[in-house]
Parts: C-alpha cells; sequence; structure tokens
C-alpha cells in the first residue's frame, strides 16, 4: 500500500470507530468491557475514576502513562490520542500547571475529544487535528511524548519519530506503547487493509524500531517486549484471529509482540 492509500484506509476505520463509540482497532475486542480491558493493561481504578466515559474506546496495546512518569507543570503530547482516553488520565498527572495536547488525523476523534474534555471540563486538555508524520507543533515545545498503538499506524515512521524529536525539548522523553515484529509478515498480509488497521501489517521489526529511533537522534533508548501483540487475543475481531480471513493465529502470534519504548532527547 502507498502511503496516501495508508492513511486513508486508517482515517476512514477509526473514524467508523469514533462514530460508533466502540472499537474493532488495535488492543479491543470489539464488544469488550472498555474499563475491565484497560485495567488488565495496568490502568488502575484511580486512573480510570475520573475521566469521561466516551474516552475509553479499549483501543490501547499497553499503558504509556505508567512507563512516562509525569510530573506536575509539564506539557505533554499525546500522538494519536482518540476520544482522549490517555490524555484525561495525564492531565490529572501534571495538574493545572501543567498542559496535555492530543493530536489525531480523524476528524471523528478530534470532535469526539472535544466533546469528552467540554463535558468535564478539561481546561488543560487541548486536542488538535494533524497527522503525526507532520505535527502541528513548534520546535522544542513539549516535555513528553506518549502514544499507544499509534505508530505503528503510520505510513511513514521515519517521518513520524523526526517529528517527534523535533517538539521535544532537550532533555524531553518518549513512552510509548506499541506494536512490533519478531519476524517478518508475509505479503499477504502486509498488504491487507484490515490487518494494517489493528495494528499488525503496519509494525516493524524490534530492531528497525530501535534503529529509527537512534536516527531520529534520540538517546538512552530503551524497547521492552512485553508479551505476543494482544491484537493476536482468540476472541479479537482482527485478520491475525479470526480464521474466516484465512490466516494462521499461531503464525502471526509468534511474529508479532507488545513493546514498551522509552527514548530522550539530550540536546
Amino acid at each position: 500500500m502507498v502511503k496516501d492509500d495508508i492513511q486513508e484506509v486508517v482515517k476512514k476505520a477509526y473514524g467508523k470507530i469514533a462514530q460508533k463509540e466502540s472499537g474493532c482497532g488495535c488492543g479491543t475486542t470489539c464488544h469488550t468491557d472498555a474499563k475491565a480491558f484497560a485495567k488488565s493493561l495496568g490502568y488502575s481504578e484511580d486512573d480510570l475514576s475520573d475521566i469521561p466515559r466516551e474516552s475509553n474506546l479499549a483501543l490501547s496495546c499497553g499503558n504509556p502513562i505508567m512507563i512516562a512518569d509525569l510530573k506536575e507543570g509539564e506539557t505533554v503530547l499525546d500522538l494519536g490520542s482518540g476520544a482522549g482516553f490517555d490524555c484525561f488520565i495525564a492531565a490529572r498527572k501534571v495538574g493545572v500547571s501543567g498542559k496535555v495536547i492530543g493530536v489525531d488525523m480523524t476528524p471523528e476523534m478530534i470532535i469526539k475529544a472535544a466533546n469528552n474534555a467540554k463535558e468535564q471540563k478539561h481546561e488543560n486538555v487541548h486536542f488538535i487535528l494533524g497527522e503525526i508524520e507532520n505535527l502541528p507543533l513548534e520546535d522544542k515545545s513539549v516535555d513528553v511524548v506518549i502514544s499507544n498503538c499509534v505508530i505503528n499506524l503510520s505510513s511513514d515512521k521515519k517521518r513520524s519519530l523526526e517529528e517527534v524529536f523535533r517538539v521535544l525539548k532537550p532533555g524531553g522523553r518518549i513512552a510509548v506503547s506499541d506494536i512490533a515484529l519478531l519476524k517478518e509478515l508475509p505479503d499477504s498480509i502486509k498488504k491487507n487493509h484490515k490487518a494494517y488497521t489493528s495494528c499488525i501489517a503496519g509494525a516493524v521489526l524490534v530492531n528497525d524500531y530501535k534503529q529509527l529511533l537512534e536516527r531520529a537522534g534520540f538517546n538512552d533508548i530503551c524497547i521492552r517486549e512485553k508479551e505476543v501483540s494482544i491484537c493476536m487475543e482468540p476472541d479479537s475481531q482482527n485478520p491475525g484471529s479470526n480464521p474466516a480471513d484465512g490466516y494462521d493465529n499461531s503464525s502471526l502470534s509468534s511474529s508479532t509482540v507488545s513493546i514498551y519504548v522509552t527514548a530522550g532527547r539530550k540536546d
């Protein structure tokens, strides 16, 4: 798939998720209990107690807040912020002296997130329509960048990570939950639209992920493999676990992995 096609496929898929208030992207079973699902990823009852209900679409593949070590007064950027789930949790961590910015390329998600923020009067959270490959932020303007199962969906991961580095302040850091590969996928899966929007086809090898970070300028890179990708669980509605799509689940399970990524910008 070419870059423009990828963006349109992803935008369309996640626009539908926003309108339905449920998800069939990465990390969800489409009919799962969103709160229970979030708890299974390490979100606490306290994390979930004071966020808009409709912000949690169960699209996560991990918990970047848990590894971000957010502090009062920091400015946080969430890549692919969706309906605002991680943004609202981050906002409580940075307090009224801090700020959280969510960027998403899907208009329906931005509208939903903005409505969620207005509903609960979150004045330190702002949502911007934009692409993570061309972030609508100034250079060296944020302290922390978080992301939850989004970079794998980017049509240009090299450009996305360069943009993240650009907007980070010197001394800034990233905390990312994502999906990566342990071995290459067959071309038939790489070209499959459903596999892409399910956070499988667009994933890169773990070592390639590290190299992209290094080339973007990051230091102190740590990539921790968590487990087989949560997208591969038996009741997931994505091509990696749906026999009707003709894919071998055991083969894909051995190819994908959920990862936590941390890195910093020193200069």
